[in-house]
């Protein structure tokens, strides 16, 4: 498998920056409204778009040296 498990979605270059701009500067856990609107604007479906996101934000966390895992940092 590739490094990147991102890669096998096969977004054009238009829809990751658009998934990257609204991941840094909307939000990094959309609610149902704005990954519809994101779903939406990138020609994807909410599905493939609410995976986008969590893929990202492990590779977010695993960067900010976090576990991938989301809540384990409360724990």
């Amino acid at each position: 498998m590739g490094s990147n498990a991102m890669d096998s979605m096969n977004l054009s270059q238009d829809q990751i920056a658009i998934l990257e701009e609204n991941f840094n500067k909307v939000s990094k856990h959309p609610d149902g409204t704005t990954l519809m609107l994101i779903a939406a604007e990138c020609g994807l479906s909410e599905e493939e778009t609410q995976k986008w996101f969590k893929l990202r934000n492990a590779q977010w966390r695993q960067s900010e040296g976090l576990p991938a895992k989301q809540g384990s940092v409360l724990d």
